[in-house]
């Protein structure tokens, strides 16, 4: 019987205005029926273009296939040469005998249609039935991924769920031809662990329930564990490495291989450099990006510990509903009577899940969501009640580090200019020379160059957008920042690149860190202490390995418990 999917000697190049560039280079595998294959790799490493490869959905020009097969047998009969079909031969095996998830749901589904209707949609395209029947096949799909109120869900808009029920609702739109094969491409991306968790074992329920073949392509070496019987690594657009996955933890042959599962931040001291792809790999390029330096611990607090910032029974509410006068007659309380105290120096871990107001909570102590209730007292003084000039002389000294840098820096300002914009507005450096001086300091300390000082963000790519709004945040010289998911979307190298700099940079500049994540093993080791949140309410604060290691609370416990085991060290 022929393999489900075979790919032979695959090589794919892109034609660009610098030349030729090639992102595959004659890769082969094979993904058999009930099986879960990972392919796994930073960011470029050719991992989506071989799964857009295998329904060609890379646009040609400027894409071309050079050399290879592509092989289907859904039947396990005479294959199918997938690079030889027109495109309406496709249209057919597209969404019906292979189907594919893909990383961001907002920007998968369609804004202006309801969810139900987009997989009617897909039924009816595949499938001769009713438009009555179509929608309760999309309904009893929505059942099927534990949708909550399916038959309403079928009426909500996208913007309507939230992130882990629209992510269901792209499985739903895959799953409801029933095809042969899967392709799932990043995702669990940035969504929490128990948000993550689910989404895994619904997709290893389906898998063992229809005996698909499932292609799952992640940079996260944990979910490799928690759901691939086998895993390919690539590395700059070749399989490096292929084993089963239990193997493939347990004795990495290919330096690039061991080289992701030492970036994780498990089993590291907090504040210890993180290990990156440069220290393993015989890359000169690799090797530049390599800091010799080692970090003490993330804070030292000898004897004395002074207080900066002191959160008293802080309340933020959300309306939610109004009279015909205007009047609000319903809230949504998102920070619920939170108190805490962070102390000079140290880095506070913000946990929890989606939507338990880690973010607002982080958002509100620097007034970009006015509190409701409560006190925020900064440095002796009250920011509640702060405004105008006393405001925004504040503003010096706290920043925030958004999880997105791309959306959070213009697309019309060159880098320099946007890391020089807060220095201009506040004053800092009367001429336009000092400024450019400062921030050509400040890009080499977030290990770029002086030339990138003129070129947008479009040019960099997502980890050096990150050091980036870094070096923004650090224009002022603040003494303290609030880090909002700043490496939730990286690669794990990138990650460990990102964490290595903020230990750096914290220790050469001596700022306070709120580091607002929900990856607990990121937190653990980044933090000297972490608060954990759920649905507005602060469950548990302690010291980091007090809460990781010994958690109080059944919520922490449940949190700790979804982290793939992959990742489950101690």
């Amino acid at each position: 019987m022929q393999p489900l999917l075979r790919i032979e000697n695959l090589s794919v190049s892109f034609q660009t205005e610098a030349g030729k560039v090639q992102a595959l280079k004659n890769i082969s595998f094979t993904v058999n029926r009930g099986e879960v294959v990972a392919l796994v790799g930073e960011s470029g490493s050719g991992k989506s273009v071989t799964s857009l490869s295998i329904l060609q959905l890379l646009p040609a020009p400027p894409a071309e296939y050079t050399a290879g097969k592509i092989l289907f047998s859904p039947d396990g009969n005479e294959p199918i040469s997938l690079l030889e079909r027109d495109r309406y031969a496709l249209q057919d095996i597209r969404g019906n005998q292979i189907a594919m998830i893909f990383q961001e749901p907002m920007t998968s589904l369609n804004p202006v249609i309801t969810c139900g209707k987009q997989v009617s949609e897909a039924i009816l395209q595949h499938k001769k039935i009713s438009p009555s029947a179509a929608k309760a096949k999309a309904i009893e799909w929505f059942e099927k991924v534990k949708l909550p109120d399916p038959a309403g869900i079928y009426k909500r808009y996208p913007h309507q769920l939230s992130g882990g029920q629209k992510q269901r609702v792209m499985i739903a739109m895959a799953m409801c031809c029933e095809p042969s094969l899967l392709i799932c491409d990043e995702p669990t991306t940035a969504l929490d662990v128990t948000v993550q968790k689910t989404i895994l074992q619904l997709i290893r329920d389906l898998q063992q329930q229809t005996g698909m073949g499932v292609i799952f392509i992640t940079h996260d070496l944990g979910v490799v564990a928690e759901v691939a019987d086998r895993a390919l690594v690539m590395y700059r657009g070749e399989v490096v490495e292929e084993n089963i996955t239990t193997k493939l933890f347990t004795d990495p042959q290919h330096p690039y291989t061991k080289a992701l599962l030492a970036c994780r931040p498990v089993n590291h001291p907090r504040g210890k450099r993180l290990p990156v792809v440069g220290d393993f790999m015989d890359d000169p390029i690799l090797k530049q990006q390599v800091t010799a330096m080692k970090y003490p611990a993330a804070v030292e607090n000898n004897g004395e510990q002074k207080i900066l910032l002191s959160v008293k029974d802080l309340v933020v509410e959300y309306p939610t509903r109004h009279n015909w006068l205007g009047k609000t007659t319903q809230s949504f309380r998102a920070v619920d009577q939170v108190s805490f105290d962070v102390i000079r120096g140290e880095t506070l871990g913000l946990v929890g899940e989606s939507g338990c107001g880690k973010t607002t909570l982080g958002r509100t102590l620097l007034k970009l969501v006015e509190p409701t209730s409560g006190k925020i007292i900064y440095n002796g003084r009250d920011l509640a009640g702060s405004e105008g000039e006393q405001l925004r002389n504040l503003r010096k000294e706290i920043q925030i580090v958004f999880q997105d840098p791309y959306s959070s820096l213009n697309p019309r300002l060159t880098v320099g200019s946007a890391i020089a914009e807060p220095m201009k507005v506040h004053g800092v450096f009367p001429s336009a020379k000092a400024r450019k001086e400062k921030v050509t300091e400040l890009l080499e300390k977030v290990n770029l160059k002086a030339e990138h000082f003129d070129r947008y963000p479009h040019e960099f790519s997502g980890g050096q957008r990150q050091r980036i709004v870094i070096a923004r945040a650090l224009a002022l010289q603040p003494s303290f920042i609030v880090c909002d998911e700043s490496v939730s979307a990286l690669d794990v190298s990138v990650q460990a690149q990102v964490l290595n700099l903020l230990n750096d940079l914290k220790r050469e500049f001596g700022f306070t860190v709120i580091f607002i994540s929900h990856d607990l093993s990121v937190v653990r080791y980044i933090s000297d202490r972490i608060l954990v949140m759920n649905k507005g309410r602060m469950e548990e604060c302690g010291l980091a390995d007090d809460v990781y290691l010994n958690p109080q609370s059944d919520y922490t416990r449940k949190l700790i418990a979804a982290v793939p085991k992959g990742i489950m060290k101690t």
